[in-house]
């Protein structure tokens, strides 16, 4: 019995809703770190990583790409093993490979060569089902140009507050 064009309309709706809410979001990085550029990338994951993503409870803040023999791994994400899974949870933070295009994984490798340059995960978020995490080439902060980001900030939110 086929399903009404009403039930299937309201279904892909949730899906996309779900899909479209970040799973989770860095916001650390963006505070250590000046973000030069920016990519979508796919990553590699177990089918009870996903599940534990989905549930939440992942953690970017630690998290850092290295390249690696021609492809590039995502370090110190940490995954809870999911309550459901037994013999199939991995480890929480086993390294992770992420899925570039080869011309990208070079350019970003030469580039994170550079001194003070590092590739960080901003966010992680799901797109058509699949799970896609956003990473940038950043370069790190010092004391003083976290102090006046803060300052910048607090300003706007004044300045919005009384219009």
């Amino acid at each position: 019995m086929p399903k009404s064009k009403t039930v299937r309309k309201a279904a892909k709706e949730e899906q996309a809703r779900r899909d479209n809410s970040p799973a989770v979001d860095n916001r650390r990085a963006r505070h250590e770190f000046h973000i030069l550029e920016s990519m979508e990338a796919g990553i590699a994951l177990t089918g009870t990583e996903i599940k534990s993503i989905r549930q939440g409870g992942i953690s970017l803040n630690e998290a850092y790409a290295r390249v690696r023999d021609g492809e590039i791994w995502l370090l110190g994400m940490h995954v809870p093993p999911y309550k459901q899974g037994s013999f199939s949870n991995v480890e929480p933070n086993r390294p992770r490979k992420l899925l570039l295009h080869k011309e990208q994984i070079e350019r970003l490798g030469a580039k994170a060569a550079e001194k003070g340059l590092t590739i960080v995960p901003l966010r992680m978020y799901f797109t058509r089902g699949k799970a896609k995490i956003e990473i940038g080439l950043a370069k790190g902060k010092k004391l003083w140009d976290k102090r006046e980001s803060v300052a910048k900030r607090d300003v706007e939110r004044e300045i919005s507050r009384h219009s």
